[in-house]
């Protein structure tokens, strides 16, 4: 991005932090370090810390397979990535949302998980997509072509949202669902 940037660097790095698998991959690279940390230091601390709660990691889970899902079903033939990018392209699309998806089902306790923490885990997102439809007003730069509201309007961009947000709800129910059914079937 640097070697080919067309603005100044101020605005390549507001650009790249604009991206929500940037900014997910970025919260799943601090549950992992929290919780090695939290594993060295296991004597020391026994509550958890924000990024080990068991809630946090698992609206995580939520974030960065809606973040897998939706560039291999949306974005992925958009665009065609050659050399070091389609590496870095597949370890943020695929590789770390597969990874972190089966870390958190095998290691994570999951007996905390309530269907209203569905509400909560919906922040994020949401402020993320405010902030980016403000600054793209701002700046007409929209990270991805799907909330492109010069190019496809209010109307579609809020369609697109709506559709988007369901997968962050049917996710996070599942998610739950996984983890309720998990604690029945220890029970008998």
């Amino acid at each position: 991005m640097l070697g080919n940037r067309t603005f100044p660097l101020a605005e390549m790095v507001i650009r790249f932090f604009s991206y929500y698998t940037i900014l997910t991959n970025l919260l799943v690279a601090c549950c992992f370090t929290a919780l090695v940390l939290a594993f060295a230091c296991k004597p020391v601390r026994a509550t958890p810390s924000f990024f080990t709660h068991p809630n946090v990691l698992a609206a995580t889970v939520v974030y960065i397979t809606v973040v897998g899902g939706v560039y291999n079903i949306v974005l992925r033939s958009l665009w065609d990535p050659q050399g070091l990018q389609l590496v870095v392209d597949e370890l943020l699309h695929t590789v770390n949302p597969l990874y972190y998806l089966v870390f958190w089902i095998i290691f994570i306790p999951k007996a905390t998980l309530k269907w209203m923490h569905i509400f909560p885990w919906l922040i994020y997102p949401l402020v993320y997509f405010l902030l980016i439809l403000a600054r793209g007003a701002i700046s007409g730069f929209y990270p991805y072509p799907f909330i492109h509201v010069t190019e496809l309007g209010w109307k579609s961009v809020l369609l697109n949202s709506l559709g988007i947000t369901a997968a962050f709800v049917l996710l996070s129910l599942v998610i739950i669902g996984v983890s309720r059914w998990g604690q029945l079937y220890q029970r008998k």
